[in-house]
């Protein structure tokens, strides 16, 4: 009787592993005020109706190929394994630029011109291999004259037949070097009791301003809740914002309008005010431009 009850799970198992369809997850700064992005999931629902296609978000700025390849290190690792994003942040469509897949080594795929897109997931997540789409045989029917929507004609329609399993991984083109174009921005880093990191993005909505230094650095370096720390922020080398905040749990912790320094949902470091915006008081932005020096108070 146990015997025939495990049976039973494993087949109820097996089956409902067979019943997952496919993910396709897609990214653009193509805004939804036209029928770019509907024609990508058209495109991609053509290739398979078992496909589940979910959006990442099209409100990337324009030709901000660094945000794309945050926003794309944010979410991955929420999503299951072999799921397939397709970003489209290519200001460079139509030139020289490789279109690719890459799968990670947590066992995602992205789809996606080589311009410094896969940076953060390349340096998250590592590769596990890398490939060149072979646009003549993954690529929209009848689309070989359109060289400016590689979006629909190729990236939507080659992420489409991978994740319904119409071509496998290496069908996809040719196996490629493990190596991908990089944008440069400083990593986090702790040296001589001083963490030094970047500004990726910004929580947009609210203002906060994000950094790429982690719980484990920080407490490496000392610091803890209700810690006090020197903060200074830098533009291309020249200090924008310096000051002392408390390093907090909750954005509670300090009145309104205060500024704080709490851990984001990422688990790094970030600031806020209060109930205000950091980002639009203190003229903040975000990118391979901005950095951040942090040092605990010393009494």
């Amino acid at each position: 009787m146990k015997k025939l009850f495990c049976i039973a799970l494993l087949c109820l198992s097996l089956s409902s592993a067979k019943a997952q369809k496919p993910i396709v997850v897609i990214q653009t700064d193509f805004g939804l005020k036209d029928g770019a992005v509907p024609a990508m999931k058209g495109v991609a629902a053509g290739v398979s109706a078992d496909l589940r296609i979910y959006d990442l978000t099209h409100e990337i700025p324009a030709y901000n190929v660094w945000e794309a390849s945050y926003r794309l290190y944010q979410t991955i690792e929420y999503w299951p394994k072999g799921t397939v994003f397709v970003s489209v942040v290519d200001p460079g469509v139509g030139t020289a630029r490789k279109s690719v897949v890459l799968q990670t080594k947590t066992g995602h795929f992205i789809v996606t011109p080589d311009n410094g897109t896969l940076t953060l997931v390349a340096d998250a997540f590592g590769i596990a291999a890398l490939r060149e789409i072979d646009e003549a045989v993954n690529r929209r029917l009848g689309s070989g004259s359109s060289y400016t929507f590689h979006g629909r004609d190729v990236y939507a329609y080659t992420a489409a037949r991978l994740a319904s399993g119409l071509i496998s991984f290496t069908e996809v083109g040719a196996r490629l070097p493990d190596t991908v174009v990089r944008l440069p921005y400083q990593k986090a880093e702790l040296e001589n009791g001083m963490l030094y990191g970047s500004i990726p993005i910004l929580d947009i909505q609210y203002g906060n301003v994000w950094t790429n230094i982690d719980a484990e650095l920080l407490k490496q370096a000392g610091i803890r809740y209700g810690d006090h720390i020197k903060v200074r922020i830098l533009s291309k080398g020249k200090t924008v914002y310096r000051g002392m905040v408390p390093f907090v749990e909750t954005f509670g912790a300090a009145r309104e309008g205060a500024p704080l320094a709490y851990l984001n949902s990422l688990m790094q470091l970030a600031f806020a005010l209060n109930r205000g915006s950091f980002a639009d008081s203190f003229h903040i932005k975000s990118g391979q431009d901005w950095q951040v020096i942090i040092e605990k108070e010393r009494k």
